[in-house]
Formats: C-alpha cells, sequence, structure tokens
C-alpha cells in the first residue's frame, strides 16, 4: 500500500546523523544519499516500502504538519527503548517515553519522539508480553 514515505529537513547532514542509526538498529540499509536526501529501505527489494529525509522539492523550508506522524513496527519493547535512546542522543527529542499504552491495547508498547526538524516518529510493537512488561526495569 505504501510505496514510501519522506518527511522533510532544512539540513540533510544533520538528519543522517539523526536517522541512520536508528535504521542501523532497525535492519534497514541507506539505499540512496545526495545533498538533497537520503534514502533507507532493503537495497535488494524495492518492494518494500522505503523512507526518505530531505529537503522540500519547491525550494522553500520544511516545516511541519500537526498531526502527521510515521510510526515504525518494532518486533520487541527492548529494541523500542533503545530506539528512543538512539533518537535522543543523536537530537531527538522526546514526545513520550517508552511503555505500555494500555488504552490502545494491554499488548501495545510504544515510544515517540521527534527529529531534528520536528517530525514525529513512533516505535511501536503490537504484541507485546503483557507479562514481561511487569519486569521491564523502571525507566
Amino acid at each position: 500500500m505504501i510505496g514510501y514515505t519522506m518527511v522533510g529537513t532544512n539540513d540533510v547532514s544533520r538528519a543522517i546523523t539523526f536517522y541512520a542509526p536508528l535504521f542501523a538498529e532497525m535492519g534497514l540499509e541507506l539505499c540512496w544519499r545526495d545533498e538533497t536526501c537520503a534514502t533507507w529501505g532493503r537495497e535488494d527489494d524495492e518492494s518494500r516500502p522505503r523512507f526518505i529525509v530531505g529537503r522540500p522539492f519547491d525550494g522553500r523550508r520544511a516545516s511541519v504538519g500537526n498531526g502527521a506522524m510515521t510510526a515504525f513496527l518494532i518486533e520487541t519493547p527492548q529494541k523500542i527503548d533503545r530506539l528512543h535512546a538512539l533518537a535522543l542522543g543523536n537530537g531527538g527529542s522526546d514526545e513520550g517515553p517508552p511503555g505500555p499504552r494500555p488504552q490502545y491495547s494491554a499488548r501495545f508498547y510504544a515510544a515517540y519522539v521527534r527529529d531534528p526538524d520536528g517530525n514525529k516518529l513512533a516505535f511501536v510493537c503490537y504484541d507485546a508480553d503483557p507479562d514481561a512488561l511487569s519486569t521491564m526495569p523502571d525507566r
């Protein structure tokens, strides 16, 4: 259904510094990079969605839409914790710390961040084991 997602940046180098460790942790590869954008996905599988960060094509400054968010499906709560820490350590800001979100379901675990340009990201696990969550260390 989705071919790719693109978010805007006003500083491509800064955006790459932010996104590269996150996508490495997710097992995604840098597929393309030039002075205007960078793309991550699977180099050998163009049928899978890709994520692009780049300068807007119209030449104007990138701006953030209210209510827009990209959510990445992650296998485990522990990986979500690592991604959240990586995001904060590379210039991102916290929009919701890692933890269960029982208002969505007993098995939903997520963390929310903003990249250095203000684009909102979520790392979500739909099938976290509720018993395992109760034994995770407090944050």
